[in-house]
């Protein structure tokens, strides 16, 4: 497939972009979720996906009632990440994908809300990871938003020295489509079971996955 407008640089979100790390998150919060007989829906999920992880969690606290602060919730379910994460499926096609970015000059960046120590645990182990450049996480303490603003884009496409009206965002959630487009950016949404077709349609472009983009 090809896309249908001209870029200069790619900024890639990374959980459900180029890992498939959103099961692993559903997976660990029902665990922390057990003890109160709770569920952690789809529905529910998809409010908080893409955002900063606090905000995430004190959402979820109080969502469910959980007799913990959201801090404590977050130092729970890393236990069961830190188990999950290095072994996450790479999303179809990413790694090639970055490959034939290389390949071709365009510079590719990664914004994610994850921190540092879990953007490490997920992608420090895999080749590709140095393909990134520049890597920024929602803990940079440049940031002063997370998505859906749209400051991490913002920033990283100011490290990359590139106009955000050069850049394409792949991105899987509501939240972080909004910030890319609020940045001035195209954005090219990759499908996922847990956002309907309308919670990415403000994206300029959908995909199933990277090998779309691969066939001539």
């Amino acid at each position: 497939m090809q896309i249908p407008f001209r870029f200069s640089a790619v900024i890639f979100d990374l959980d459900g972009t180029l890992v498939d790390t959103e099961p692993l998150y559903s997976e660990a919060t029902q665990k922390v979720l057990d003890p109160y007989n709770a569920i952690f829906t789809n529905s529910f999920k998809k409010t908080i996906m893409g955002g900063d992880a606090l905000a995430g969690a004190t959402k979820t606290v109080k969502e469910f009632n959980l007799e913990m602060t959201p801090e404590e919730f977050l130092k729970r379910r890393e236990i069961y990440l830190n188990e999950l994460f290095p072994n996450a499926r790479e999303i179809n096609g990413a790694p090639e994908y970055l490959m034939s970015l290389k390949r071709t000059g365009i510079q590719s960046g990664l914004a994610t809300s994850s921190s540092k120590k879990m953007c490490a645990l997920k992608i420090g182990h895999r080749s590709w990871a140095k393909l990134l450049d520049p890597v920024v996480c929602g803990d940079d303490p440049e940031l002063s938003r997370a998505k859906p603003a749209p400051d991490i884009f913002i920033l990283c496409a100011e490290k990359m020295k590139v106009s955000p009206s050069k850049v394409i965002v792949f991105e899987d959630s509501k939240n972080g489509i909004k910030g890319a487009k609020d940045a001035g950016m195209r954005v090219i949404a990759i499908r996922n079971p847990f956002m309907l077709e309308d919670d990415l349609k403000e994206a300029d472009l959908l995909i199933n996955d990277f090998i779309e983009l691969l066939k001539e």
